[in-house]
């Protein structure tokens, strides 16, 4: 029997990492050789686990997923790597494979979507939606397409617009972040700049509006 894949889950919720693991070991030809709640403790534990495939999720305190993937391509360039998500697939898949993923699925697929993935990616191939391939595709083709004004942001300034976009004040915003508060004002200065805005008034408006709209 040929060796099974060897699977390392990255998220910081311990039922969803539990509930994950059980449905990849449920499949004869996969295993869970190893997981982490954070980036910090992702990279100390799996360069030595030696894994075939990363499930890796992108809401992770401190350190965000999307560092984490740039982090890992530098030291495993050959990593394949999936990131799993609540975050829409529409915002963030483009980013996660610039920062060197290979596919993008989110958090309600069902587990035997989530299988389909991990093969795909642990094959060398690429997974997203249909929509979201479709989607990157038209811009390949048509590049002169207007961006997003979100498009302007950074990764981490994305993160802070759209916790601000949920309603979240500064305050909740550090600390689903695992950020200070005065960083977090720095954000919003940033997006601020980028976005054109004037106040955090408008900010606040404007980011509830555009998440009211995804």
């Amino acid at each position: 029997m040929s060796r099974k894949l060897r699977v390392f889950l990255v998220d910081d919720h311990a039922v969803l990492r539990s509930g994950m693991k059980r449905l990849i070991e449920m499949e004869k030809d996969f295993e869970v050789c190893g997981e982490a709640s954070d980036a910090v403790e992702a990279a100390r534990l799996l360069p030595p686990a030696k894994p075939d495939i990363a499930l890796i999720d992108l809401g992770l305190k401190g350190t965000s997923g999307l560092d984490l993937i740039k982090q890992l391509k530098q030291r495993l360039p050959k990593l394949p790597i999936l990131v799993m998500s609540m975050f829409e697939e529409s915002l963030y898949a483009e980013r996660v494979l610039r920062a060197g993923a290979r596919g993008y699925i989110m958090k309600q697929e069902s587990g035997d979507q989530v299988i389909i993935a991990l093969r795909r990616v642990a094959g060398g191939k690429t997974y997203l939606s249909g929509p979201m391939a479709e989607r990157m595709l038209d811009k390949l083709s048509t590049p002169e397409t207007a961006l997003s004004p979100t498009d302007v942001l950074s990764d981490r300034e994305l993160e802070v617009f759209q916790l601000l976009g949920k309603g979240l004040k500064p305050a909740a915003v550090a600390h689903e972040l695992n950020l200070s508060v005065k960083t977090i004002e720095t954000y919003r200065e940033q997006i601020k700049a980028k976005l054109k805005l004037e106040s955090a008034a408008e900010l606040v408006q404007y980011a509830i509006s555009w998440a009211r709209d995804k």
